[in-house]
């Protein structure tokens, strides 16, 4: 009778340990994760990497989580049919088990790693027919500044992309050191104070994706989301249109006006003009005081 009732509690262990497995696939099958719900070819890219690793991963994690289950049930104090063996200290087999597919998993990772390290490499160009579209990031407290160079044209919290063509972001911070981030499209890249990095992206479907800042940067983070529009090229024209009607000028005064804190900004405005060279004003401000003049 005591062995029916310790199964009994064995099953229902057992069952709940797959209802709750059920309930995490079905939660994140009717709540896709942004990163696992890529809309361009680098997201992708990296949504397929998290899978790989996850899945070698699940190769020695399940396995160890099966038999803690099993040893701690098999050898409880109340089963008498446990052979005790105090002498047994080695197995050829076991020691090869668990000490080589261990290894060979590791081998794997440090092969895709590598691989995935130059491919995915942030500064990579993407091979497109299409030349690609530079925008200028400003990481600012707290919100983001995007210049488009040769639109002359800003706006903030509001990136627009045009579906199917390549962009080279340069990124940098008038503030702490930050990290740009649209979960959907690609990896995040640190941008930092007096240094200019280089991220590429593309997005493949037209659609609304979230952006944010992936670094605490003070009080005013949670408030600094940022939207990255994928358009077609007739919605891509028209919003530089919509930017290049707005009154607001981005010259030197208006700049230092902007850079000063604020939080919980206006989801996005518009700049119809920019000063040439303010992103390299910005970044070399920090190496040159003499230009410091840019935020004061």
């Amino acid at each position: 009778m005591p062995h029916i009732k310790t199964s009994y509690k064995f099953a229902i262990l057992i069952a709940s340990i797959i209802a709750a497995i059920a309930l995490a696939a079905w939660y994140i099958s009717s709540h896709p994760l942004a990163v696992l719900a890529p809309m361009g070819q680098i997201g992708e890219a990296q949504r397929n990497l998290i899978i790989v690793g996850a899945l070698l991963s699940i190769i020695v994690v399940v396995p160890v989580f099966v038999m803690t289950i099993v040893i701690a049930y098999r050898y409880r104090e109340s089963n008498g049919r446990a052979a005790y063996q105090p002498t047994w200290d080695h197995s050829p087999l076991f020691e090869t088990i668990w000490w080589g597919i261990p290894c060979a998993i590791i081998l794997a990772l440090s092969i895709i790693t590598w691989q995935s390290s130059h491919t995915l490499d942030p500064s990579r160009a993407i091979a497109s027919n299409e030349s690609p579209l530079a925008i200028q990031v400003v990481s600012l407290d707290w919100k983001w500044l995007f210049i488009y160079p040769a639109q002359h044209v800003a706006s903030v919290n509001e990136v627009a992309l045009p579906v199917g063509r390549p962009v080279t972001f340069s990124l940098t911070s008038d503030s702490v050191m930050n990290s740009f981030w649209i979960p959907q499209l690609g990896g995040q890249l640190y941008a930092m104070p007096g240094m200019s990095t280089t991220l590429h992206l593309i997005a493949d479907q037209s659609g609304t994706y979230f952006g944010s800042p992936a670094n605490i940067t003070g009080k005013g983070f949670s408030g600094m989301d940022f939207t990255a529009k994928a358009l077609d090229a007739s919605d891509f024209s028209q919003w530089l249109a919509t930017a290049g009607r707005s009154p607001h000028k981005l010259d030197l005064s208006a700049y230092t006006a902007l850079a000063k804190p604020s939080q919980d900004n206006p989801t996005t405005y518009y700049y119809s003009s920019v000063e040439d060279g303010l992103y390299n004003l910005i970044v070399m401000k920090y190496m040159l005081p003499d230009i410091s003049r840019v935020t004061q």
